[in-house]
């Protein structure tokens, strides 16, 4: 009996060890495209990947957050509240896409995970940024 409850637990720590090692997650955007192009209003869908999950602003849960919509800015400060204004869009009720009015010409997107209180996450769960040019 030994001897078949010994290889399960190695399995087992394996395991845990790969799910610690990628314990961090990701947010991406699922739509638009890096590089598309896309008329006004513009659909953007949100990604959450990892052991993370989406939570609306003030609830306080282990590996939840809500997403932040950085449009054509660079990453706040990581170590402060997100800002809310034209250029940093909060989604605190849980959404996960939005319909975007946007001008004509490039525009640059990025998500931020936010807490309950909209500080990042240490370390960020962050989209990459990508570009897209508007019609």
């Amino acid at each position: 009996m030994l001897k078949f409850l010994k290889p399960l637990a190695v399995a087992g720590a394996l395991l845990a060890t790969a799910v610690r090692a990628d314990s961090h997650g990701e947010a991406y955007l699922i739509s638009p495209a890096d590089g598309a192009t896309v008329k006004s209003p513009v659909t953007v869908v949100f990604g959450l990947r990892g052991p993370w999950g989406v939570a609306p602003a003030g609830t306080q849960v282990e590996h939840t957050g809500h997403h932040h919509l950085l449009v054509d800015a660079p990453v706040p400060p990581l170590d402060q509240p997100i800002p809310k204004d034209a250029n940093h869009i909060h989604f605190g009720a849980g959404q996960t896409e939005t319909v975007l009015p946007l001008a004509a010409g490039k525009h640059t997107l990025q998500l931020l995970l936010g807490d309950f209180a909209h500080v990042p996450h240490k370390p960020p769960v962050m989209s990459k940024s990508i570009t897209i040019t508007v019609e």
